[in-house]
């Protein structure tokens, strides 16, 4: 029975995507069924991912709109284990379509719902709004992770995140829960850095990582070559930390899981330069 887990930060460039894709291309290398949504019209989950936006190619959008099965929307990435569904810009006018449809903040917890049983954990790529989209995602979900940057601007807006999310459980989903806070962009020389994960600490306590996500240029440049850092650059300090998060998230959850290696990390390079 899969775990559905939304990445949700209406504020936008904080790693949200770059957090889902990376954390779910490691878990599933550690041995556990994966599926990606990607719920933000601009797909940047979906061409990180590798799957090229054809026309011809079946997206969130169609499931939404009832065009499709959702079997002929799941794509398999050059990750084992790890699927996607994706989203193109289609996407952006699904949301005042779904205004007209009965039960629509439940909309996409009806698509994953039959999916469960396939998975061990369903990763929700948010778009950076508090939309209806974003509704759905948390109606449908389990817990939440919340990427901040560790940046000045890093909690601005995080009381309408937090508020959000309180009027989801009372209304919505009475299950979800926070599952943590991943601090993303942290430049340890930086004392504003120090200063603002000095604050993310005090307003979340224990539910935040104590794996961050350092500034590194090999992150930045992988999703433009459409792979996760595991496959572009397993020995960069990015890659080590995505390594380190998805341990720390996996023993969260109290699953065991195996370990990535030397031989697995030089398989998965030679599988897609193939």
């Amino acid at each position: 029975m899969a775990k559905i887990i939304s990445f949700a930060n209406q504020k936008g460039g904080v790693g949200k995507t770059t957090t889902c894709i990376n954390l779910a291309a490691y878990v599933a290398a550690m041995g556990k069924k994966v599926l990606v949504l990607d719920l933000d019209p601009q797909g940047n989950a979906t061409s990180g991912l590798g799957i090229e936006k054809t026309k011809d190619l079946k997206t969130i959008y169609d499931l939404i709109s009832g065009d499709t099965d959702v079997k002929d929307v799941i794509k398999p990435t050059i990750i084992n284990d790890l699927d996607i569904i994706p989203s193109t810009v289609d996407l952006a006018g699904a949301e005042i379509e779904m205004v007209q449809m009965p039960q629509r903040e439940k909309i996409i917890k009806g698509i994953l719902d039959p999916l469960r049983e396939s998975y061990d954990f369903i990763m929700i790529d948010c778009p950076p709004s508090l939309g209806l989209i974003t509704v759905n995602s948390l109606t449908a979900s389990d817990s939440v992770i919340i990427p901040i940057q560790c940046e000045f601007f890093a909690l601005e807006g995080l009381t309408q995140l937090m508020n959000t999310i309180k009027l989801i459980k009372f209304h919505l989903n009475p299950t979800i829960d926070i599952e943590g806070v991943v601090m993303t962009m942290k430049d340890k020389r930086s004392i504003l850095t120090n200063l603002v994960s000095d604050e993310i600490l005090k307003f979340f306590g224990k539910r935040v990582f104590f794996t961050y996500i350092p500034r590194n240029i090999r992150l930045a440049e992988a999703p433009s070559h459409g792979e996760p850092i595991l496959v572009y650059e397993p020995s960069s300090k990015g890659a080590e930390a995505y390594m380190s998060l998805a341990e720390e998230f996996l023993d969260r959850n109290k699953v065991k899981y195996k370990s990535i290696t030397k031989d697995t990390k030089i398989k998965l390079r030679e599988v897609n330069n193939g």
